[in-house]
């Protein structure tokens, strides 16, 4: 797959979690979010097991090194947090404040690949990222 490849995804994720905000928004009108979240996992779930299985990318999990399970828990436990703060901040607030505070997480990419992974941003790339910072207070302070 040529490098140019992940900038078509990237945006692809974009769009469907702007696709995610919204359908979540009028779904969860009248449920409590946590079982929103639950109801959403698991439509995941079908969905990727078809995927893997379709696509014929299916292997023994139990093959994986220990340190990629390990990984691979903690990121499955971060986004589950995620899911389960983004649903009820959903279910409070309006759909075009808390979208642009969860993807402050740009912010915080940068800032922990920088500590953790040795990431250098360029200078550029850094104002940038701080633009993203800026306007999410923007967009969060609405009143």
């Amino acid at each position: 797959m040529a490098a140019s490849n992940w900038f078509f995804w990237a945006l692809g994720s974009a769009g469907f979690a702007a696709l995610t905000a919204i359908f979540a928004k009028i779904g969860i009108k009248g449920v409590d979010s946590d079982l929103a979240t639950l109801i959403r996992t698991a439509v995941i779930i079908v969905v990727l097991a078809a995927f893997v299985g379709a696509a014929g990318k299916w292997s023994n999990p139990l093959e994986l090194s220990a340190r990629t399970w390990i990984f691979l828990v903690l990121s499955g436990l971060a986004t589950g947090a995620s899911w389960v703060c983004y649903f009820r901040a959903l279910k409070i607030g309006d759909a075009s404040q808390v979208a642009p505070v969860d993807k402050f997480s740009l912010v915080l990419v940068a800032v922990f690949a920088f500590a953790f992974l040795g990431e250098r941003p360029s200078l550029r790339e850094w104002f940038g990222i701080a633009m993203v910072g800026a306007g999410v207070l923007v967009l969060a302070l609405k009143k």
